[in-house]
């Protein structure tokens, strides 16, 4: 026999939009860490009590992106097990505290080992903030609810810059990082009075009656039958996603990731000492920085409508590309100043932009079951490209090559990452959607 299916006829009591805005406020502050990092550095290579240099500098910056590489993968998994939200509130009391303990940092080597730890918190909050805005959101809106929520990342970015342009001079790197520490007090509380659990996950847990009543609460698509008995059980997570074609679309995936993070983390960590070098001042320099970020918010939330409508692959190859010509035309030194804030706006589109839309593409392309596994894969692995700008960046920055390679060497991987998605095979209903606690397919999905 089967159970019957939820039902969305009564009107629902509570809105979905508070679970994408407790999300969005989580990623807030991730977005806050990364662009905060990048804003300090020229304050770090002048601390003269610690003497560090470029390359040491974005060595210290990677540890938090090792942390994440191991984070996201790790609880990324998780979340599948223990769920999504007891996963979110943990993630983001932990780097709170250890953002906390960073400011406080005596040396540069626990500066860095706290970074570090800071980071496994960090790399649980992505991929379950995607997972459970995808999931409470309509088929036809996931693309533009995962980038109004994504969006955070970018208005966590233009909050650093604006606090950096008014007070790193009086607060210094140690006060701007203490800043990383509100979602402690701010953010958790909220969670734990209003954050549901994931309904997928409970069904999948085999608590079916409460789920049911999240899908009727929140006016949710409806669940699919649940599984009788005798039925062929579920294939674990990580075997389901890394056998056949998904293997291929998993790997895919995975490249387009370590491309679009080079660029969001190499960018905004390292784009105001390129801008010094290249003879703007601090501020000038910080300013761009702002300006990515503001790239990053109009252009995503105007590229995920249509990611929505044609589906994401050709947007974010798009989203890519643009990035990648904005960077080879920044390089040539030739662009009057109100051209470059209009290139470093398409940089932010098509660097945030496009690892947006990447991830929006990943949860739309997987099922409900294995989508928080798959997201954590993802954003676990493309921290690679994470670690290796930003510890590249600062051998690029010492080895003095010129303007035009310093910017124009990142368009490299804005060309990979749009090959890599325009390569994604084609999903199958049977293998992303078939025996899964996720949404029925729709339209949304026709166009990967």
């Amino acid at each position: 026999m089967t159970f019957p299916q939820s039902s969305t006829s009564a009107r629902p009591r509570k809105s979905p939009g508070v679970v994408i805005f407790l999300c969005f406020l989580a990623i807030v502050f991730d977005g806050y860490d990364l662009v905060v990092y990048g804003a300090i550095v020229p304050k770090l290579l002048a601390y003269e009590p610690w003497g560090l240099t470029p390359v040491e500098t974005g060595a210290i910056g990677s540890y938090a992106l090792a942390g994440m590489f191991i984070g996201a993968i790790l609880i990324g998994y998780l979340t599948d097990i223990v769920g999504r939200r007891k996963v979110m509130m943990v993630s983001i009391a932990a780097f709170s505290s250890l953002m906390l303990l960073t400011a406080w940092a005596p040396t540069p080597e626990l500066f860095g080992l706290f970074r570090f730890l800071a980071g496994l918190g960090l790399g649980g909050v992505i991929p379950t903030a995607i997972a459970l805005t995808v999931e409470f959101s309509k088929a036809n809106r996931r693309n533009f609810n995962n980038a109004l929520m994504f969006s955070g990342y970018a208005v966590g970015g233009i909050l650093a810059a604006l606090l950096a342009l008014a007070f790193l001079p009086s607060l210094g790197f140690q006060g701007m990082l203490a800043l990383g520490g509100i979602p402690l007090i701010a953010v958790v509380p909220l969670l734990f009075k209003f954050l549901p659990e994931s309904p997928a996950f409970l069904a999948a847990k085999g608590d079916r009656a409460r789920a049911e009543r999240i899908v009727a609460e929140y006016g949710l698509e409806l669940l699919p039958p649940a599984r009788v008995h005798g039925d062929a059980p579920e294939a674990g997570r990580f075997r389901t996603l890394l056998t056949g074609r998904l293997l291929g679309a998993m790997i895919l995936f995975c490249l387009a990731g370590i491309c679009g993070q080079t660029l969001v983390y190499g960018l905004n960590t390292w784009l105001p000492q390129l801008m010094v070098i290249a003879k703007y001042s601090l501020a000038s320099s910080l300013t761009f920085l702002l300006t990515v970020n503001i790239g990053a918010v109009v252009g995503v939330l105007v590229s995920s409508r249509l990611a929505d409508r044609f589906g994401p692959r050709r947007v974010t190859a798009v989203s890519f590309a643009s990035s990648g010509i904005a960077l080879v035309l920044m390089g040539t030194g030739i662009m009057p100043l109100v051209a470059m804030y209009a290139l470093v706006a398409v940089v932010g589109f098509g660097s945030v932009g496009a690892q947006i839309l990447v991830n929006g593409f990943v949860a739309t392309y997987f099922s409900g079951s294995t989508r928080a596994t798959a997201l954590g894969i993802t954003l676990g692995i493309g921290r690679i490209g994470a670690v290796l700008a930003i510890s590249g960046g600062g051998v690029l920055v010492a080895a003095a090559l010129g303007n035009f390679i310093n910017f124009s060497v990142w368009a490299i991987a804005a060309a990979i990452g749009a090959i890599a998605v325009l390569t994604v095979p084609r999903p199958r209903d049977t293998e992303t959607k078939g025996g899964t606690a996720s949404a029925p397919a729709t339209s949304n999905t026709i166009h990967h």
